[in-house]
């Protein structure tokens, strides 16, 4: 039995309707494919724009992973896990000279309290970039989800339908 393309008319009310709503439908899914392709494309850009703009920031403050980092130590910070080893080492450094003591844990005239509280605010600074590189990819990653569905959805959109 051979198969053959119909493509269903406003004649065709069993299979599609009096409005022709089989090529209507095919139209919308195929437009929010393009529409979700669409927004695949800017999150993908904008991820990748964001990755990087940290990147470029990081890399103009010229900071070195210190050599007694336990990975990295004397790369430059300018990715996620060079910010991530660098924080790290900053919060041992940090510790040893406080004796163990938090900043929160130091007392008020501690002249190591400076020190401490210097180091938490670089740690939330690289942190924080290691964050921003982790929205950045997610953005990235959702985004390509959005176009391979968008064109999955276009390709639907331009099957023929067999009646």
């Amino acid at each position: 039995m051979a198969i053959t393309d119909h493509r269903p008319t406003a004649h065709d009310h069993a299979t599609t309707g009096p409005t022709g709503g089989t090529r209507t439908t095919d139209r919308r899914i195929g437009l929010i494919g393009t529409l979700v392709m669409i927004a695949g494309l800017v999150l993908t850009l904008s991820g990748a724009a964001t990755w990087a703009m940290v990147q470029t920031s990081l890399s103009d403050e010229g900071i070195t992973v210190a050599e007694d980092a336990a990975r990295f130590g004397g790369d430059a910070v300018d990715g996620p896990l060079t910010a991530y080893y660098e924080a790290d080492i900053i919060e041992k450094h940090a510790l040893e000279a406080s004796g163990g003591k938090t900043y929160a844990e130091l007392n008020l005239e501690d002249p190591v309290r400076t020190t401490v509280m210097n180091g938490s605010f670089l740690r939330a600074s690289l942190f924080t970039s290691v964050v921003s590189f982790g929205i950045a990819a997610m953005a990235m990653g959702l985004g390509l989800v959005f176009v391979l569905i968008g064109f999955a959805l276009r390709s639907i959109a331009r099957e023929p339908r067999a009646v």
